[in-house]
């Protein structure tokens, strides 16, 4: 009997993303990809916007190859991402770390004067 049965939803961790596809890690043995068309019923413009390198996502198996330990997944129709909050991308302001640089050293010396 297989490890991985199909339509069971895991998690893996994202290896790499390629034109055709996301390669994912389902453990030690185990790896699979998810092929462009198991992303999405609409037309995917970015694969690079789906997913992140080192995420961990959940994927539904579609079939499991127990001798080449290789199994193919799909995250279509499936709410994939573990931790929404960490997937989408940080996006730097103008000020960037000026608005820390300027209140650090007050936040020192407000500190110093506390131990006083």
């Amino acid at each position: 009997m297989s490890k991985f049965i199909k339509d069971e939803v895991v998690e893996g961790c994202v290896t790499g993303i390629e034109k055709y596809g996301i390669f994912v890690t389902l453990d030690e043995y185990y790896s699979g990809l998810i092929h462009i068309s198991e992303i999405s019923d609409g037309f995917v413009r970015d694969i690079n916007k789906v997913a992140n390198i080192g995420e961990t996502i959940k994927v539904k198996v579609l079939e499991a190859d127990d001798d080449t330990f290789h199994v193919k997944l799909s995250i279509k129709n499936l709410d994939y991402r573990i931790n929404k909050r960490n997937s989408s991308l940080i996006i730097e302001t103008k000020h960037g770390f000026s608005t820390l640089k300027k209140q650090l050293p007050i936040w020192i010396k407000n500190r110093e004067n506390e131990k006083k």
